[in-house]
């Protein structure tokens, strides 16, 4: 027989690997402090996994999504916090192929290190919003959900235009919205990130008042990019950047399992003398969860890839590319979530102590679960798409 050799591994997905047993002694010291630590939110950066996606023209990795999937699910399989921030971060750097070049040097700096932060939506009654001023743009307002902020040094803040004290308003009669990148130091972070799970994460709300924004540093949401990269195809964004998001969800579900196996060798029980590896039932749910985990990461990897073929030729993908790719990733966000729940409960009352990080993946798998990727909606927009009719979404 040929001899065979395992694919060498990229470096990004190496790197995270490097540094799993370090971010696995830091979780105690995240969860408590609410956010990652800053020795090791530096230690990521220099290893470029805050940066993914951003565009080679600018410094950055450029990195399949399939090699991102890998690098981030590492860092998740240690802590699911900081494999989030990673993620969040990875998938804000791609707004840069949206920007001229000499701004996306500007912001990402030289040699590139972009850490960023913010929020995709206006928010609420305290809303983000931008008023049009001579060169750019007077900002003010309140965001939510900003994750890695104590870490971060852009926040990329999306507003609703004014017109005086009246929102500007589309023919269609929704707002008009403008995203503007804002320095760190102009924002002041609002502690409310009180939360069940991915306490690490530090997503706290943030504040603006009155900061003026050059329009440089602006630019529509839907923007096309301006910089080339299969990466960055409009067509397809959502489901490449949400490629991360699942990578988290399975990730979270890959440390549980971990973590239950380690655990099993080791405790029993108040009713039961025998070991949790000596146990069907135990065995029964452990074999359960490893399925479900690779089978979902299987129909990531063959879907998303399928994908990533087709945005290589430099054309549109299909639509059933794309529904694939998406129908992949809320299938995995929920499977990742079935399999964590059943090893949770087949470890029995050894999973309830907050000093063993099994506890942590069950807090955080049901808030990674609550992001946009996984909306069952998606199940049935895919499935519009399989029977040749038009999708509900418009991101498809």
């Amino acid at each position: 027989m040929p001899e065979t050799r395992a694919a060498p591994v990229p470096d990004v997905v190496a790197a995270a690997m490097r540094l799993a047993d370090t971010v696995r002694g830091a979780r105690r010291e995240a969860e408590q402090a609410r956010r990652t630590p800053a020795w090791l939110a530096d230690a990521i950066g220099r290893a470029g996994l805050y940066q993914l996606y951003l565009p080679r023209a600018l410094g950055g990795p450029e990195t399949p999504p399939l090699v991102g999937f890998r690098a981030i699910e590492e860092l998740s399989r240690a802590d699911g916090a900081v494999g989030w921030c990673a993620m969040i971060a990875s998938i804000m750097a791609s707004h840069l192929a949206k920007l001229p070049i000499e701004v996306g040097l500007e912001l990402a700096g030289i040699p590139a290190d972009y850490r960023a932060s913010g929020s995709g939506r206006p928010g609420g009654p305290t809303a983000g919003r931008a008023w049009p001023v001579a060169g750019g743009w007077r900002v003010g307002g309140q965001w939510n959900f900003a994750s890695g902020i104590d870490n971060a040094r852009w926040l990329y803040c999306t507003c609703i235009v004014m017109d005086g004290d009246t929102p500007r308003m589309t023919e269609a009669g929704k707002p008009v919205l403008r995203a503007v990148w804002v320095p760190r130091d102009a924002v002041t972070i609002v502690d409310t990130w009180s939360v069940m799970g991915m306490r690490g994460t530090g997503s706290q709300d943030f504040t603006v008042e009155d900061v003026i924004v050059p329009d440089r540093r602006s630019i529509a949401p839907d923007a096309q990019p301006v910089l080339p990269g299969a990466l960055y195809h409009p067509r397809s964004l959502v489901a490449i950047q949400w490629t991360l998001t699942v990578a988290n969800a399975l990730g979270i579900a890959r440390g549980a399992i971990d973590n239950l196996v380690a655990l099993a060798g080791t405790e029993a029980s108040t009713l039961d003398t025998k070991l949790l590896r000596d146990r069907p039932l135990v065995q029964a749910r452990l074999g359960e969860a490893e399925a479900m985990v690779n089978a979902a990461r299987a129909y990531v990897f063959d879907a998303v890839g399928r994908l990533w073929d087709e945005l290589c030729t430099g054309v549109a993908p299909s639509n059933r590319a794309v529904a694939q790719a998406r129908l992949a990733i809320v299938h995995a966000m929920h499977e990742a979530t079935r399999a964590v729940d059943k090893i949770f409960h087949a470890a029995g009352t050894n999973a309830i102590y907050t000093g063993l990080p099994l506890e942590a993946c069950f807090r955080d798998i049901h808030v990674a679960v609550q992001h946009g990727a996984a909306l069952p909606g998606y199940f049935e927009s895919a499935g519009k798409v399989l029977l040749g009719l038009r999708p509900a979404d418009p991101g498809w």
